[in-house]
């Protein structure tokens, strides 16, 4: 079961562009980055623990500008499924409604949800990690029940060496 959780701004579209900064055009202000996949050398720690605090917590979907990965400068806003916390930093995994995913080895089905308007189905990127600060979390998207968070965890851990 998912909650529908407080926006934290108006939605706003998907684009292409990022949002800029005046000391660098073409680049986003906070933008979630990717950043090495785990290994047990590096594991990394899931947590569980949606809280509905106005603030982006592991187990929420949220929205962020995501870059692209052959052209960082350019990437777009998508839900992206908080696993974690380095520091002060975010661990997530980004979201995509394409259906060609299903049964993709890197991919895992969560189904649908309030993070897409549509209700269309939704798959999680397992294999590309993203950081990202509180400051650049644009809304709070929905809380992802427990079972399937803990479907997402089971196979980071297998796969992965996450924690």
């Amino acid at each position: 079961m998912l909650r529908e959780v407080r926006r934290r701004q108006s939605r706003q579209p998907a684009s292409t562009t990022p949002p800029t900064a005046p000391t660098a055009p073409n680049r986003p202000r906070s933008p979630a980055r990717p950043v090495p996949p785990p290994t047990s050398g590096s594991a990394r720690q899931l947590t569980y623990a949606p809280d509905l605090d106005g603030r982006a917590d592991p187990g929420e979907v949220v929205w962020t500008w995501v870059p692209y990965e052959e052209d960082a400068t350019q990437g777009k806003d998508r839900p992206v499924l908080v696993v974690g916390r380095q520091g002060e930093a975010l661990l997530g995994l980004m979201l995509t409604g394409q259906a060609e995913r299903d049964g993709d080895p890197g991919y895992l089905s969560l189904g649908s949800g309030p993070w897409d308007p549509a209700g269309r189905p939704s798959w999680v990127r397992l294999d590309r990690v993203l950081e990202m600060t509180e400051a650049s979390i644009r809304r709070e998207g929905a809380v992802l029940d427990r079972a399937r968070f803990d479907r997402v965890a089971a196979v980071l851990r297998a796969q992965h060496g996450w924690l």
